[in-house]
């Protein structure tokens, strides 16, 4: 089984939501030299500051990974074992600048699979998203099932790891992909381009009434972001997973309306939300398969909803500062 004790390990996107609990999770791993490649677009170097106190060699490298000459520079100046590749951009910017976002998106995947094949490291595991399926066609949602991309962002995704698999087929790169549904939890941007949940934590601290766009009757497959992490280390120690595309989720659908709900009534909040137009290309549906995460990497949530927002809600209310902008 392959371990990365001893490793060489570098994450893209490492000082994001995402990306700062993997670097957590990557340190119990005891590997040899993590570093982090980040341009700090939607990442916080506040996120990584237990990270850098439990390993003070951590590397941060304020890198954009679009660039290939610098990014293939900082591979030559090391020895790496393996890449996780988080970075991206979210999908509210692929609204508003869709072909600087889709192009960024396919750019940060291509670059790392050439530099994979090229040698310049030996194992990439790719984080991709199930916005890429779009709307459930059916539940639950298994891995092949249709891609119906909704928005630029969602086809963005959905290329990115055809690129990852085609390269994997046709060179042999090492390499497997996690499809992570909605994550939640501590960190999570509550600035620019913010999900639903620091969104409506931050307005109830205002003393703002809840957004609901839509009826509300959207759901979503909600999973924590240590239990992300967690699956995400799982791809790469588990040999099975290798050249796989697997679902990270837990399985559960969570509606708008609960989130509002559940969040209103851990903040003591009374009145109703506001309800406005629905948002363009807004999902519909989402609740995966977790079968095949069970069966080839014996993983499961962790974390409840229940238990994992309020966690969050605790987190924001002691981090107010993280909601401004």
């Amino acid at each position: 089984m392959p371990t990365l004790e001893g490793k060489s390990v570098a994450v893209t996107g490492g000082a994001g939501f995402i990306g700062s609990h993997l670097i957590d999770a990557l340190i119990e791993k005891r590997p040899s030299r993590l570093a982090v490649l980040d341009n700090f677009f939607l990442g916080n170097r506040d996120n990584l500051r237990d990270a850098i106190s439990r390993l003070p060699g951590l590397e941060i490298v304020d890198q954009d990974v679009t660039d290939m000459a610098a990014v293939r520079r900082f591979f030559e100046a090391r020895s790496v074992d393996a890449v996780f590749d988080l970075a991206t951009i979210p999908l509210p910017a692929s609204l508003e600048r869709p072909h600087w976002s889709s192009k960024v998106i396919c750019d940060l995947a291509l670059n790392l699979c050439e530099l994979c094949r090229e040698g310049a490291f030996h194992t990439l595991i790719h984080c991709s998203s199930s916005e890429a399926y779009g709307s459930a066609q059916y539940v639950p949602m298994e891995e092949n099932h249709p891609l119906k991309t909704e928005t630029p962002y969602a086809a963005a995704k959905a290329a990115a790891a055809l690129l990852v698999e085609s390269y994997h087929r046709t060179f042999g790169i090492d390499m497997a992909i996690g499809r992570p549904f909605n994550n939640f939890g501590p960190r999570q941007n509550g600035r620019d381009f913010s999900g639903i949940i620091p969104r409506l934590i931050q307005r109830i601290l205002r003393g703002e009434t809840p957004v609901i766009f839509g009826d509300g009757q959207q759901t979503r497959d909600y999973l924590y972001a240590t239990d992300t992490a967690r699956g995400l280390i799982l791809l790469y120690e588990t040999d099975a997973a290798r050249g796989q595309t697997i679902n990270l989720a837990s399985g559960r659908e969570v509606s708008v309306l609960q989130i509002v709900r559940d969040v209103s009534r851990l903040m003591d909040w009374t009145q109703p939300p506001r309800f406005d137009p629905p948002r363009p290309a807004d999902v519909r549906r989402h609740c995966a398969s977790v079968e095949k995460a069970r069966r080839l990497l014996s993983f499961s949530s962790a974390v409840s909803w229940e238990d994992g927002i309020a966690r969050t809600v605790r987190w924001y209310r002691e981090h107010p500062e993280r909601l401004k902008g």
